[in-house]
């Protein structure tokens, strides 16, 4: 790794060296960007360098160049994928041509004089995922670059994204404007309703190279072996203490323990070196690289083990620049939580401090929509790049109810969002007002509404919210949040508590439901090609009884001669819910000998989230207590609809003539059986599918505490016969929807 072990190293470094002196230069954004170009199209023996960086997402912008017409700078600009320039950009790989104008996809631009020179090298400018545009080198000779010229082009790209990011190029005529201070808009999808403002908190802060060049090479070497031994050391404790833990976290670490070792990822990092970058530096490209690969990637495994290069690269970032999680900060009074993804745990542990959520990952279905959904936060999923645009302490303001957040906001959007959120505020103080009324419909129509709950947390809103039970404890928080199955004693405790806090109300026990998109961090995860259709919920329950039985038990237990309401999940066919009622009848039997207190009346329940089980026997609906659709899964199967894929998720109505007629076949046949029934999911907090449920039938709704108010409020103001008459009318005329026509009546309310 000598100096004169190869030639292009010195080269590069050369080069390196000759850009720390231009960072150094008191000068202007442009002005350095224009010598920049210069140093490199000598360095490179080219007659062009070219920059062009993004403008906005789709929009390239000609910054700088040498070599192309000057009058062209800021006034040439192309779109994502267009000509070779927009290529690079979009695959975030590099074009090296001797012949450009015979390339695919070339696109002549005639304001820039470029039409002489023939050969073409252009390389991304990208940093962690994120594209900032794209360095070029072209020249009049037909030539293809060799991979040392190539290997050099992206180092010094490399370096380009770094000082971009300490805002090198801001000033008076500047090619950029400064970063991470302009307002931004990030789209992504609905986790959970809600708007809230407040001021950044990221989860994991960023790491910032402040040295990309290397003063020293040998003693950059050192720094990254070093680094990386502590790093291996740090895998090897992880892995020697979770020896006892669940299969799934192994495999995590002995991925990160088969990278930490890899030769091939240490030896292109020194090589990074060698050309010229600080260890912090090569880290970095190496990271940036496995992020642009993964968001080429479709398979589901490649991109999980890219992942875990990069996690551990942030982990190896840290340990070089000694940016540790713990930075000093000072979390806000109103913080908004920003991350790639988060674990229930990790969620749990802010608590309601939280006044919302923003992801770049996560699903609706995901532990972290769960456990906002308890907590009433509301949460953003999808959100493209908001980890590498926000700072701690920057202005946001969320709007979960579509899906999306203002990152430092201008004072137009604050002014329009915070009158949102006082017309919200408003709304509540009105809905308060009912509270104790009950939801009685004009025509004289009273629909029992209850609460989604499933942590302790949610019970301070039985009554704040006007709820007239809980409609559905999810009991498998309390397992997803633990590193180890939970004990009998500590679910008969908690069990307990929350039977306590309802005072009397009703509270309807969902058994575990997992599998799926919940798995625990302690079981086997099962590889399923489709796992909302595998091996989950009463599935899991009846193959291992032994869980099935502990926590009826301790159910049993936490009654303690009091009412108990036990509902089985995901219930497919008669014998499921058969088989399940046979367990708890072992359970009663089993708490009857040991002499403990049964409950006072004791009811068995199933959710309905499959079409299959509306078609069950007769004999189903009359042995069952009650039953409760599961609007969330029976949508999506009923439509093969997968709710996790935005590209379809939708595209179906709820309000469909098709589900409606669907749901009336099944309140017809529970009222003919004489079966309690209820509607549970997110379509029964939104006032007007809820309207439309209540006048097909339905007399009981659950859902977030936060929906109950306006559901109320609409039930009171609307006749449900007339609803009826609309639908029953669509579904003559062969609309599609009732939406439509319900919306109309809505609006004409007095």
């Amino acid at each position: 790794m000598s100096e004169q072990q190869d030639p292009i190293k010195t080269d590069s470094r050369q080069m390196l060296g000759r850009l720390r002196g231009v960072m150094a230069e008191d000068s202007a954004g442009q002005t350095r960007l224009d010598t920049i170009t210069k140093l490199i199209a000598e360095e490179m023996h080219s007659e062009v360098c070219s920059v062009y960086l993004f403008r906005d997402e789709e929009t390239l912008e000609l910054c700088a160049t040498e070599g192309l017409k000057a009058e062209s700078v800021h006034q040439t600009r192309m779109k994502m994928g267009e000509g070779l320039v927009g290529l690079v950009a979009r695959k975030g790989q590099r074009i090296n041509t001797p012949d450009a104008p015979s390339e695919r996809g070339f696109r002549f631009m005639p304001e820039t004089g470029e039409e002489i020179y023939s050969s073409f090298l252009g390389v991304p400018i990208q940093r962690l995922g994120e594209k900032l545009g794209v360095l070029v080198v072209q020249t009049k000779d037909a030539r293809q670059f060799a991979d040392e010229e190539v290997d050099a082009l992206e180092v010094v790209a490399m370096v380009l994204a770094e000082m971009a990011e300490l805002g090198a190029f801001i000033g008076e005529g500047a090619a950029l404007s400064a970063r991470h201070t302009q307002p931004v808009l990030v789209r992504g999808a609905t986790g959970q309703e809600g708007a809230a403002e407040g001021h950044v908190w990221l989860h994991e802060p960023r790491v910032v190279v402040t040295n990309p060049i290397a003063e020293d090479p040998h003693r950059e070497f050192e720094r990254l072996s070093e680094a990386v031994e502590e790093l291996r050391v740090g895998v090897d404790k992880m892995l020697a203490g979770a020896r006892g833990g669940g299969k799934e976290q192994l495999d995590v670490l002995e991925a990160y323990r088969m990278f930490a070792n890899s030769k091939g990822w240490m030896s292109r990092m020194e090589q990074d070196i060698g050309r010229g970058l600080s260890a912090e530096a090569a880290v970095e490209k190496e990271q940036s690289t496995a992020r642009a690969r993964m968001q080429q990637v479709t398979d589901a495994y490649l991109r999980e083990r890219l992942h875990d290069l990069d996690d551990l690269s942030n982990r190896l970032l840290r340990i070089l620049t000694g940016q540790g999680l713990e930075t000093g900060a000072e979390m806000p009074p109103d913080p908004v939580l920003i991350a790639r993804n988060i674990g229930p745990a990790e969620l749990l542990d802010y608590g309601r401090s939280l006044k919302a959520i923003v992801l770049e990952e996560g699903s609706v279905g995901s532990h972290a929509a769960i456990v906002a959904r308890a907590l009433a936060i509301p949460l953003i999923i999808h959100a493209s790049r908001i980890t590498t645009e926000a700072l701690n302490g920057d202005h946001i303001m969320v709007d979960g109810d579509q899906g999306v957040a203002h990152l430092r906001p201008d004072d137009t959007v604050v002014a329009a969002f915070r009158d949102k959120i006082a017309m919200q505020a408003q709304a509540q103080e009105r809905y308060t007002s009912i509270r104790e009324k009950p939801a009685t419909s004009l025509d004289g129509q009273t629909i029992a509404l209850t609460m989604n709950a499933g942590l302790m947390a949610d019970l301070p809103s039985l009554d704040s919210s006007g709820a007239e039970g809980v409609g559905l404890f999810r009991t498998e928080l309390q397992f997803l949040v633990r590193n180890q199955m939970p004990r009998r004693s500590e679910l008969s405790a908690l069990y307990a508590r929350v039977l306590d806090a309802a005072q009397g109300k009703r509270v309807v026990f969902r058994t575990l439901d997992i599998g799926s998109d919940k798995v625990l961090p302690y079981m086997k995860p099962n590889d399923e090609p489709n796992p909302a259709l595998g091996w989950r919920a009463i599935r899991v329950g009846l193959d291992k009884p032994g869980i099935m039985r502990m926590q009826l038990q301790a159910l049993l237990r936490a009654a303690n001669g009091r009412p108990l309401t036990v509902m089985f999940p995901f219930v497919a066919q008669f014998e499921e819910y058969r088989a399940a009622r046979v367990e708890m009848d072992k359970a009663l039997a089993r708490e009857r000998a040991l002499g403990h207190a049964l409950p006072s009346s004791l009811e068995i329940g199933a959710m309905l989230e499959t079409p299959s089980l509306a078609f069950a026997p007769d004999k189903f609906f009359d042995e069952v207590d009650f039953l409760s659709i599961g609007g969330n899964d029976l949508k999506q199967f009923f439509f093969a609809a997968d709710r996790e894929n935005e590209r379809v998720r939708r595209r179906y109505d709820t309000l469909n003539v098709s589900f409606l007629t669907f749901l009336e076949g099944i309140v017809k046949r529970c009222d003919a059986s004489g079966t309690a029934l209820s509607f549970c999911g997110e379509d029964a907090g939104r006032p007007v599918e809820a309207v439309c449920l209540a006048a097909i039938g339905l007399r009981s709704l659950s859902m977030r505490p936060a929906s109950i108010g306006p559901v109320k409020s609409l039930l009171r103001r609307v006749d449900l016969e007339a609803v009826k008459a609309l639908i029953e009318a669509a579904a003559q005329e062969g609309q599609q929807s009732v939406r439509p026509a319900v919306v109309e009546y809505l609006r004409n309310l007095n």
